[in-house]
């Protein structure tokens, strides 16, 4: 069965179109990534697919139901939670995990079943009685997740959902995703950090509301265009300065951390002996940059950094 499937799935506001003819298919089980600069489209796509927003036009199913005429029989099944936490502040834990289960219709003996294994899940259970108010940032995302979860839902998305979280904090929100996609639950993450998408089973990735790549990480990293190499330098802006003043065939250039990346064909590699370039392996950054700037080049946006 298919958990996402969109056709040319388009949002516009007024003149500016966020989301452009974007088709996804994605089959129940597993973790996908939904990767893009600021402002690529990627929280519009997924307000569309919770049942959020309208689209402008195109159209898409969620677990088999239409998102233009089904909407409220979609939020039935799916949970959401974004860097936004949508929690009560000036109410107790306990009293969150009661109003979110009445909002999804348990009933009293259900709710409180399900709210005591779902608290114990996240680890809330010594903080049932404590306002939402007085817990640290880490609690409240451990809260927003058991609050999203707590209906049971077959499909999970995570918009930008550790943003703002400590390391720690992450990896342990991780380990509650990857315990959650072994029972059965798919799940949608969007995220700014790569390390996270490195565990995503599929990644798909847009660009000014267009999507320009799907595969897996493994796929995508082995698909970048080139040979990458790494030099390393005390002075990593000067080193790029030089290797870039010499006008060499060069496929991409950047800086990561104390060295420089090159991305070239092998045989302009004794061009840049004198730098001792090493070998290195792809990472997703180095996929991410590649599609921002082939993303840039198509649009003929001024040459950056990606945000």
């Amino acid at each position: 069965m298919i958990a996402i499937e969109t056709h040319n799935l388009t949002r516009k506001f007024g003149d500016f179109t966020a989301v452009n003819n974007v088709s996804l298919t994605l089959k129940i089980g597993g973790i996908y990534g939904f990767l893009g600069p600021n402002g690529s489209g990627k929280s519009t796509t997924i307000r569309m697919l919770a049942g959020l927003l309208l689209p402008t036009s195109g159209s898409g199913q969620i677990l088999g139901r239409d998102i233009l005429t089904e909407s409220d029989a979609i939020k039935n099944q799916i949970g959401y939670m974004s860097q936004k936490f949508s929690l009560y502040t000036d109410l107790t834990v306990q009293e969150n995990l009661d109003f979110y289960g009445g909002l999804y219709s348990l009933k009293p003996i259900e709710r409180q079943e399900r709210i005591r294994e779902i608290s114990q899940f996240v680890g809330l259970t010594d903080k049932m009685s404590h306002l939402v108010s007085n817990l640290s940032g880490g609690w409240k995302q451990r809260l927003a997740l058991a609050c999203a979860v707590l209906h049971r839902p077959k499909l999970l998305f995570l918009d930008e959902a550790t943003s703002g979280a400590d390391p720690n904090t992450r990896r342990l929100f991780w380990q509650l995703i990857y315990q959650f996609a072994s029972q059965g639950t798919t799940i949608l993450v969007t995220t700014h950090f790569l390390d996270e998408a490195e565990h995503c089973d599929s990644i798909a990735f847009i660009h000014n509301g267009v999507l320009v790549a799907q595969d897996a990480p493994k796929k995508l990293k082995s698909e970048l265009p080139g040979k990458l190499f790494a030099i390393s330098a005390q002075n990593p802006i000067a080193l790029l300065d030089e290797i870039r003043g010499d006008n060499l065939p060069l496929l991409d250039s950047y800086i990561h951390g104390q060295s420089v990346r090159l991305r070239i064909a092998p045989q302009s590699l004794p061009k840049f002996e004198k730098w001792q370039p090493k070998a290195a392996s792809p990472s997703l950054e180095d996929v991410f940059i590649h599609l921002v700037e082939k993303g840039r080049q198509e649009y003929n946006e001024p040459k950056g950094e990606p945000s």
